[in-house]
């Protein structure tokens, strides 16, 4: 099976979006090693949907951005070719369900950590300010930016209450919105164009970027088996 890579870099610092994987994605301090952990990536991400098959998965360059921004620190505003296309309504349907999985699970393996405020994780900063270590800074970071990325594509959202709630709200406002499965491109904050499929990709992305820091910050901190393995992560 072909994943059809869109690569973003900024020099050898690379970012891999599997473009018919939606979310899913490696980072690499050069394109071949983002390559390499392409197959592994998908194995986890299809072992999250339920949907893992036995065919042999042969990444390809579909697409190219090259990037600006801080690439190492998993800073991006590639929008795909892909998602300039307009959404059907069951296509919609699919993709809202797989970024609300992808919020109740964050949830559940947030809530499953014994202690939210300790991490043996060390404090590191880069472009944004300081990179959250405890499970509640990454939890919070996840969560607050439900507005913002709604907000892109002119949909007045909020980040109140958990990451579940505050997401299905923010669906809610969309879906009043007349013609959203146009995928209207908007040009938002720093001139970065986004598009619903793109609000609805950077979703399960985000998602996935933190759980997996998540995750293994819990095995390092507490111990392997404290908290259920939900996203199917290597550790």
């Amino acid at each position: 099976m072909k994943i059809r890579c869109v690569w973003e870099h900024n020099g050898n610092d690379s970012i891999l979006y599997a473009e018919n994987f939606i979310g899913a994605f490696t980072r690499g301090a050069s394109k071949d090693l983002a390559i390499q952990k392409m197959p592994s990536e998908i194995k986890s991400y299809l072992m999250w949907k339920g949907s893992l098959t036995t065919d042999i998965f042969e990444p390809e360059i579909v697409e190219e951005k090259h990037s600006e921004l801080t690439i190492s620190d998993a800073d991006s505003d590639v929008l795909f070719d892909e998602e300039r296309k307009e959404l059907s309504a069951s296509e919609y349907a699919d993709l809202k369900l797989l970024v609300l999985k992808s919020a109740h699970d964050f949830l559940t393996l947030y809530q499953a950590i014994p202690d939210k405020d300790k991490s043996c994780l060390p404090v590191r900063a880069t472009f944004y300010g300081l990179v959250p270590r405890t499970a509640f800074e990454m939890y919070e970071h996840t969560k607050n930016v439900n507005d913002y990325y709604f907000g892109e594509i002119g949909v007045a959202a909020d980040h109140e209450g958990d990451i579940v709630k505050c997401r299905e709200r923010g669906f809610a406002v969309l879906e009043n919105q007349p013609d959203f499965l146009k995928n209207t491109v908007y040009l938002g904050s720093y001139d970065e164009e986004w598009s619903l499929r793109k609000v609805l990709r950077r979703f399960i992305w985000h998602d996935r970027i933190h759980a997996k820091a998540m995750y293994r910050m819990t095995v390092k901190t507490f111990g392997s088996n404290v908290v259920p393995n939900i996203f199917q992560f290597d550790t």
